[in-house]
């Protein structure tokens, strides 16, 4: 959805089955990173390009959990209610740069960028977290929430790329595969 905000529609969705476990005492940029490599990586080929992305968000050193429960999605917003946090989304991209035989051995080029926003939220009641946890919108999401959805409206502050915070920065992203050649509309 959000490539085809800048014109892309892509061969290809996959999702990778990696375990996306944080090492002991992993900070949160360098797990972004390794987790949008091992993406990339899971899924690559030398011949396609390849663009993975893991977003990560950060309350201070902790790494907020992809909420997969009701439970897990109140813990995240009642942490995040009316502080200061980091959204980091890292992408990696591979394959063959368009019109040339590559920059590695094998013909295959990676390169990455890491995307980092800071977001603060209003601080929230009992009330407005039992609402969005009924909705079910966070679950599944970074940090328990989907900024794209009802939970826009706990947004006090964004400084950074907003669609990064949603899951992809566009921009970026643009800019990675005009390096490898490819004619962004």
């Amino acid at each position: 959805m959000l490539l085809k905000q800048i014109g892309i529609v892509p061969d290809q969705v996959v999702s990778p089955d990696i375990d996306e476990t944080p090492a002991r005492d992993e900070l949160p940029r360098p797990y972004a990173v390794r987790m949008a490599r091992a993406k990339a990586m899971a899924v690559g080929s030398p011949d396609h390009l390849v663009l993975a992305a893991d977003t990560v968000v950060a309350a201070g050193r902790r790494i907020l959990p992809k909420a997969d429960s009701a439970e897990q999605v109140r813990a995240c917003l009642a942490l995040l209610s009316g502080r200061r946090h980091r959204v980091m989304t890292a992408l990696v991209l591979t394959g063959p740069a368009i019109g040339t035989s590559g920059s590695g051995a094998s013909g295959e080029r990676i390169t990455e960028r890491l995307v980092e926003s800071v977001v603060t939220f209003n601080r929230l009641t009992d009330d407005q977290i039992a609402r969005y946890v009924a909705t079910r919108e966070g679950e599944g999401k970074a940090g328990g929430y989907a900024i794209n959805g009802q939970a826009a409206s706990f947004v006090r502050f964004l400084s950074g790329s907003y669609s990064a915070v949603v899951g992809l920065p566009l921009f970026e992203t643009a800019q990675l595969l005009r390096g490898f050649g490819w004619q962004v509309p």
